[in-house]
């Protein structure tokens, strides 16, 4: 059945990032329709382990974006979100295995904290006073008490409903309608038009589809990566662990197969173990080489998950951008489309942020961040 709608705003995507957008643009006065061909949480979202990070950035725009969301993120929770999209301000520890190592997290942890970020270096023998189970020898660590987590499935779904927004899923956006002056005017779905001056691509691993859609490009790619799940355990691990290397796995621009390990206990007892990274496409095979590597690095920092059966694995598809900044904003070459797309493995922590700085651009007041550094027609401008 075809079917018409209007509204103020169109946002392309019902992961985290489309529902942080939706809230804060419905909490702005404007009438929200969220679309997206799956369910809620369908993509990327739904395959990540809901970090909520600054310990993991460089100092810049993107670190800058972390702190407004973090705040943003405390802010929800202490408004009654916290409960239902299973927030906890755990904190993070960053550990390093050689002095070397240490020495490159502490320089990181001094340039952090000179753009706002709280870093407390632990000494080898304070290590377990934080993590009881860690395992001996490390060379030190540092305790970043902003880091956090949540849930992204329920945190999607939850920011959805607080945003009172019209979602409409099981529907795929076909094309961005434009005017005779090259406006955005909406979008055609496979179930009808949806009439809005605004359209925002939030579609993640897919922002290159949408984008492409509305006549414009984005080059957005798919960094695979892979989550180990444990059987249920009793609370041993207290904060997100992660070894000092994963900030340079972030930041590497290969294509092969990079795993650093990042372990974090659940409220509901499963231990989830990552982090790997790889661009192979949208290629779901199960990677037993990454498998083996993740299980390795989290008995190297955890010895007693040895012991421990893991139940079951996933994997998901990071949207990957060449500099590694997500796009967010006005995009000059369609007026009326905006974008917010491209925070690689970073989506669930930089949601609130990005939500809450678009709603500003789309109400027609200045952000709070400078948008230039993720204006989305930087690539277009570099090719020229």
């Amino acid at each position: 059945m075809s079917e018409s709608l209007t509204c103020d705003v169109v946002v392309v995507g019902a992961g985290v990032v489309g529902a942080a957008t939706a809230l804060y643009a419905g909490r702005a006065g404007l009438d929200t329709v969220v679309v997206d061909r799956g369910p809620v949480a369908g993509g990327t979202t739904g395959a990540g382990e809901g970090n909520l990070l600054v310990s993991d950035k460089e100092p810049g725009p993107e670190l800058e974006l972390a702190l407004l969301s973090s705040r943003l993120w405390a802010a929800l929770a202490r408004e009654g979100l916290g409960r239902a999209v299973e927030y906890e301000a755990k904190g993070g520890v960053v550990v390093a295995g050689t002095d070397r190592a240490l020495a490159g997290l502490e320089k990181l942890a001094a340039e952090q904290r000179a753009a706002g970020v709280e870093a407390v270096p632990v000494p080898p023998d304070a290590l377990t006073d934080l993590e009881p189970y860690l395992a001996p020898g490390l060379a030190g660590g540092m305790h970043y008490p902003q880091d956090a987590q949540v849930m992204p499935a329920l945190a999607a779904a939850h920011l959805l409903r607080a945003s009172k927004a019209r979602v409409l899923t099981g529907r795929e956006v076909t094309g961005v309608l434009r005017g005779p002056d090259g406006a955005v005017r909406g979008v055609r779905t496979d179930r009808g038009v949806l009439h809005a001056p605004a359209v925002v691509n939030a579609a993640g691993t897919w922002g290159g589809e949408v984008a492409a859609r509305a006549g414009v490009s984005l080059p957005v790619l798919p960094r695979r990566g892979f989550v180990l799940v444990t059987e249920p355990l009793p609370p041993r691990i207290r904060h997100k662990v992660y070894a000092a290397d994963y900030v340079a796995d972030v930041a590497s621009d290969s294509a092969a197969l990079h795993t650093s390990p990042v372990v974090e206990g659940t409220p509901a007892g499963p231990v989830l173990i990552g982090a790997s990274r790889e661009r192979v496409g949208f290629d779901r095979s199960l990677s037993l080489p990454a498998l083996r590597a993740l299980a390795a690095g989290a008995t190297g920092l955890f010895p007693f998950l040895a012991g421990v059966r893991a139940l079951r694995t996933y994997a998901g598809f990071r949207p990957y951008l060449p500099d590694h900044l997500p796009a967010i904003g006005p995009d000059a070459r369609a007026p009326g489309l905006f974008h917010a797309c491209g925070h690689e493995g970073a989506g669930i922590g930089l949601a609130t942020g990005t939500g809450h700085l678009l709603a500003q651009v789309l109400s027609g007041r200045t952000p709070d961040l400078d948008l230039f550094p993720f204006r989305p027609d930087r690539f277009t401008e570099e090719a020229e």
